[in-house]
This record gives structure tokens, sequence and C-alpha cells, in this order.
């Protein structure tokens, strides 16, 4: 059994009481404890301490439900693709499916590299920082048109002379010739700010 192991890797025993022993260091581990060992890139095998069956797919597995299951912890594994890998359980290309996925995460773990700084150069905080600080200009600047627009409404600014109030015209119509004189008093201001 652990003859055939390879000499970089290191033998964990499974337990009938389910405790994992781990014979490099002659102490008992966690899942957590597997899980940090791969995140760390140390290569282990799992035995069944009783029947030596190599169990090492079975307590990955159990590590990978254990980290989907993890409270607040985002989750790795869409539905629809935990949908589909056991759709193919019973499919004919079920051969097929380990070897594409193992190339398809090696190619991805070789190129996460140039992936984490292609993905910090467009998404980085100095790309949102720059669009942020253009957002924030853009609506000073569009506040400040308005706060301009409505001047005429309010006491006048801080160092100017207030303007000699207009005479209201003579509108035959009523409240609708008032309302139709301001709203042309408006757009008259509008477009002044406009060609500005």
């Amino acid at each position: 059994m652990a003859d055939t192991v390879k000499a970089t890797q290191t033998v964990i025993k499974k337990y009938a009481n389910r405790r994992l022993y781990h014979t490099g260091t002659s102490t008992y581990v966690t899942l957590e404890d597997l899980a940090t060992m791969v995140q760390n890139g140390e290569d282990f095998v799992v035995y069944d301490a009783r029947t030596g069956d190599d169990i090492t797919r079975s307590v990955l597995t159990q590590i990978i439900f254990e980290q989907e299951n993890k409270a607040g912890a985002e989750n790795l594994l869409p539905v629809a693709f935990l949908r589909q890998l056991i759709r193919f359980y019973g499919d004919s290309m079920r051969t097929m499916v380990p070897s594409f996925l193992e190339f398809s995460m090696a190619n991805f773990a070789k190129d996460q590299d140039g992936l984490r700084e292609k993905f910090a150069q467009s998404f980085g905080p100095s790309a949102f920082q720059n669009a942020i600080e253009q957002q924030v200009r853009t609506n000073m600047n569009f506040f400040g048109d308005a706060m301009k627009m409505f001047t005429g409404f309010g006491p006048p600014a801080p160092g100017t002379q207030p303007s000699a109030p207009t005479q209201p015209t003579p509108y035959a119509g009523g409240e609708l010739d008032d309302l139709k004189r301001q709203m042309l008093e408006m757009q008259q201001r509008l477009e002044a700010l406009a060609k500005k």
C-alpha cells in the first residue's frame, strides 16, 4: 500500500471512528487541515486503515462538500454545473468527463496568474476609483447647473446684486397663462445655460 505511494505524497489513514491520522507528523487531522494542505499544494493520499483501500477521492469530495456548505461562504460550484455533472453519470460520454475536467482545471490553474493580473487591471481599485471620480464630477456639474437654474427663485447669492423684480405681464388666461410664462422663462434660462 504505502510502498506504491510517490515519495512526495503524505499518507493519511482514516480509522473506523472517522478520525484522520497524518503519518508524517503523527497527529490527527481534520478535513479543514486537509483542505489547507491542498491549498498549500501538499500532495497526500488517504487510505482506509482497516482495509487498506485508497479513499482519497471520497475524502476530497467530502472536503468539497464541506466547503460548499460553509455558512456565509461563496459557493464555487454553480447548481447548473452540479446538475450537468450528475447527468453525465449515466451518459455514454462519462469516460471523457474526468479527463476534460482535469485538462480544463490544469489550464485554468496554469493561466490563473495572468488572469488575476488582467482582472486587477480591468476591475482593480484604480479602475473603479477613476470611474467613481468621473461620476462624482459629472454629478457635481449637473447639480451646479441645476442650482444655477433655480437661483432666480431664492435669495441672491452672496456678493451679487438682486435683480429688479420683473413686472408681471397681464395675461388674459389667468393661471394657465401664468404657468406658460414661467415655463417660457425656464426654457430661456436653460438655453442660456446650454450656451455657456
